[in-house]
């Protein structure tokens, strides 16, 4: 997993690159990046297949805030982002959200 973080000069914004590598997809033949930015809505953010197998998509998200996210697979399964900047707990699972911080 990756997360890449490039900082616009003329805009406050963080252009953030989130992949999902084919060894973390197993069989799911949908991915779609959930979270606070986007009411954790899952067709909000779905996220494109690579020919190498990972899944990539790009957000235009603004600086100075920390965003929590994870990743839902074929609508049933959830995964997390090894690469993220920290975890918190989710308020609805026993379980934690990834975060990015830009």
């Amino acid at each position: 997993m990756s997360i890449k973080k490039q900082y616009l000069k003329n805009k406050p914004v963080c252009k953030v690159t989130f992949v999902l590598p084919k060894d973390m997809i197993d069989s799911a033949d949908n991915v779609s990046l959930v979270g606070d930015f986007n009411d954790w809505n899952p067709e909000a953010n779905p996220m494109k297949h690579r020919k190498d197998g990972s899944f990539e998509t790009t957000l235009n998200l603004e600086q100075g805030h920390e965003y929590q996210f994870r990743y839902l697979l074929d609508n049933s399964k959830w995964e997390n982002d090894n690469s993220a900047d920290k975890y918190v707990r989710s308020p609805y699972e026993n379980v934690e959200n990834s975060v990015v911080a830009v």
